[in-house]
């Protein structure tokens, strides 16, 4: 199972990547699956470095703030005027309301423009979904508006992705033991709000509760220097990690 990097700064795009995307892509039945988790701004363009955007299986929300999500409008027009004629309907999985947020983010298209084109399917605690060799199961997490992490299943490795949240006990439970855990770190110690993002030192706590085989950190903010992050971490957790950067993969398995 390989996670490519298609976008990773927090809460914006940046000078050096594009905002929250990645794809995560499995090789079964003589084929690659291929998921996308969140499409932030500027991640569409990225996404075609990888693959195309036709051949996606299906599209996954954590929640939906304009940095996780943005660009969906973008993913539209491509399947609406592909000059290739009519795509298959794109599953697309997110909180109640996706839908209608699609629509707010467009500002001009109507639900009726969607049928055939996008088929949005509503994620809710314990929801599970297999896409080819994927086994995904969401987890509320604990953000300002309704949120989801995933932790994804295949016969090679597992992986879990949080999403926006602050620390809680549904995050530990999806993390538990996976190889690779793709985490979220908006805030730093310096932040004092709580119930938003994890910062460094959560997010080794969660790391380390977990008992994850490897974490990549990402969603860091463009003006955060990443080294903050880490040594954060680094008082939490002390297996292996890495920082995430546009274009990167890494492998979903020990």
């Amino acid at each position: 199972m390989k996670l490519t990097i298609v976008g990773a700064t927090g809460s914006m795009s940046g000078p050096e990547s594009a905002a929250s995307s990645y794809l995560l892509q499995e090789e079964s039945e003589g084929r690659i699956w291929s998921v996308l988790f969140d499409m932030g701004p500027g991640a569409f363009g990225q996404l075609w470095r990888y693959m195309d955007p036709k051949d996606l299986d299906a599209v996954f929300f954590s929640h939906g703030h304009a940095d996780h999500m943005g660009d969906i409008i973008s993913l539209f027009v491509h399947h609406r005027w592909n000059p290739e004629g009519k795509l298959p309907e794109l599953p697309i999985y997110g909180p109640r309301g996706t839908r209608e947020r699609t629509l707010q983010i467009d500002g001009w298209a109507t639900a009726d423009e969607f049928a055939g084109i996008f088929d949005f399917r509503n994620v809710e605690p314990g929801t599970v979904v297999d896409i080819g060799p994927m086994h995904i199961v969401a987890y509320p997490g604990n953000h300002t508006v309704e949120s989801y992490g995933f932790r994804v299943e295949t016969p090679s490795g597992s992986f879990a992705y949080t999403g926006d949240t602050d620390a809680c006990q549904t995050m530990i439970d999806m993390a538990n033991g996976v190889d690779l855990l793709l985490g979220e770190c908006g805030f730093t110690a310096a932040d004092e709000p709580r119930g938003i993002h994890l910062d460094g030192a959560r997010l080794g706590q969660l790391a380390s509760d977990s008992g994850v085989g490897k974490l990549v950190v990402t969603h860091i903010q463009p003006w955060t220097d990443p080294q903050t992050v880490v040594s954060e971490i680094r008082s939490q957790w002390e297996g292996p990690l890495e920082v995430a950067r546009s274009a990167a993969v890494h492998d979903c398995a020990v």
